[in-house]
């Protein structure tokens, strides 16, 4: 599985085809999935650009997107960086009127079993987000929901080129053996080195302007289209 992630808690100013409205992000959703994604992770933002668990803009983001990528499964975060209340954050769940097939619940963070139970109890499927340099996966062993989740979203936060990989492989080792199937990824320098370390291990993987802006060369991408199509040749082996 390759998964496109299409905007992130990134502002429209760190790159010029960032999406943010519904229809930017349909357009983005359908780019990507031609490109070769079969799965989307989007943030539903206000207006103004902020990450949001609010109702409105959670439904209008994954119309817009399900219309334009059918079938497509689409999922979104529920982080503390949209909305810092834990209760807060249950009550939008609890009052969303369009559901993702998915959603991440970050491990370390606090009020992670409410948030998972509230999705659980919508029937939505839980990805448990385990970051490195943090306990999340000790949380997750002590979780009553440990047994229930979809998918280990195992996130390498180590930004460089060069430290990246390692950082991934013993992440990798404490979550031996995993309690579900494994989503690798990376952000910044390290997105391309730990893809990279996703295809030689077999696990899925994931890319788009949430982690990166650049291609494998240092170019800045066009799109999140032009890092699924590096991501694809990555993965098959090839090179651009």
């Amino acid at each position: 599985m390759l998964q496109v992630c299409l905007n992130g808690a990134r502002s429209p100013r760190e790159h010029f085809h960032l999406p943010v409205r519904p229809e930017d992000l349909a357009k983005a959703a359908t780019a990507a999935v031609a490109a070769g994604a079969t799965d989307i992770h989007l943030h539903p933002k206000t207006p103004d650009g902020a990450d949001s668990t609010d109702p409105h803009p959670v439904a209008a983001a994954l119309r817009a997107v399900r219309a334009a990528v059918p079938g497509t499964p689409v999922g979104i975060p529920t982080a503390t960086w949209s909305t810092p209340d834990t209760s807060s954050r249950v009550r939008d769940i609890r009052a969303w009127t369009v559901l993702p097939e998915h959603a991440t619940v970050d491990w370390h963070e606090p009020g992670a079993d409410e948030i998972a139970a509230a999705l659980l109890q919508r029937g939505i499927a839980v990805d448990a987000g385990i970051h490195s340099g943090t306990d999340g996966e000790r949380h997750l062993a002590r979780s009553p929901h440990r047994n229930r989740i979809t998918r280990m979203l195992a996130k390498v936060t180590d930004p460089t080129t060069s430290g990246a990989a390692a950082t991934a492989e013993a992440l990798l080792d404490r979550l031996h053996p995993a309690r579900a199937p494994i989503l690798l990824h990376g952000e910044a320098g390290g997105a391309w080195p730990v893809l990279a370390v996703a295809a030689r291990r077999g696990f899925a993987a994931r890319i788009g302007l949430e982690d990166t802006l650049l291609l494998p060369d240092g170019r800045v991408a066009e799109d999140n289209a032009e890092l699924v199509t590096a991501a694809k040749h990555l993965l098959s082996g090839r090179t651009r």
